[in-house]
């Protein structure tokens, strides 16, 4: 069962952000970039699991500057029509510079060994390859991220290692875009990326309309085993 922390951001703002501890320290740590959903269930799960693998877990609340304590599902069309409202009104940029507040606390605590990567889902998948491109983190990883297309002029400045898994049928990524990630990024040195045939948007998503337990098992295990070897 995690915690909540007060993160201060670049810009002098407050954003808090869902803690879960591992049974040892000091541990590498881990940055959880939430979907559109904001730090639900689904999110604070996801961070305890990671804590439950001898990670220091923390997932801040990205939509604090719209509305904080979002915290919805993807189980009615309200709730998606709300998601799709905090999507829309969300600042990428300063999003980004929230994420690289939250990887300079994490890695000042004491009970971090120093090392910090980061796993995004959906918006965070963006979010997570944006954090490869534009922050200090040790190692990324991104699942399903929405947009990327647009941002693969940012490619050469990823220096550190970024874990990338695809879905082939992404509704919210066409043919066209995926074809454009792997064009730019599959022969990065520090790029790798999974693709997954037959899957859609949020595969991973335990509880989600196209969770697939197989390929969830399998993508987790390979960030799980990417973290090893990055974060040790």
């Amino acid at each position: 069962m995690g915690e909540t922390r007060s993160i201060r951001t670049s810009d002098g703002g407050t954003m808090s952000a869902y803690v879960a501890w591992p049974g040892r320290s000091p541990a590498a740590a881990v940055v959880v970039i939430q979907e559109i959903f904001g730090v639900n269930q689904v999110m604070r799960d996801i961070t305890d699991g990671l804590a439950a693998q001898g990670y220091l877990a923390v997932c801040p609340d990205l939509f604090w500057r719209i509305e904080p304590g979002i915290d919805i599902t993807d189980q009615s069309e309200a709730e998606w029509k709300k998601a799709f409202e905090l999507f829309n009104a969300f600042d990428v940029d300063k999003g980004v510079q929230d994420i690289a507040a939250t990887l300079a606390d994490i890695r000042a605590d004491s009970t971090c060994n120093g090392k910090v990567g980061a796993v995004g889902f959906c918006l965070g998948g963006q979010l997570a390859y944006l954090t490869a491109t534009r922050t200090d983190a040790d190692a990324a990883v991104s699942y399903y991220g929405v947009g990327i297309e647009n941002r693969l002029g940012e490619a050469d400045k990823i220096t550190k290692p970024l874990l990338m898994h695809i879905a082939e049928e992404d509704q919210f990524v066409p043919k066209a875009a995926q074809a454009q990630i792997v064009g730019a990024l599959n022969a990065h040195p520090q790029v790798t990326i999974h693709t997954y045939p037959g899957r859609d948007h949020a595969f991973a998503r335990v509880g989600g309309e196209h969770y697939d337990e197989h390929d969830a098992r399998t993508a987790g295990e390979r960030t799980l085993a990417f973290f090893r070897q990055h974060l040790g």
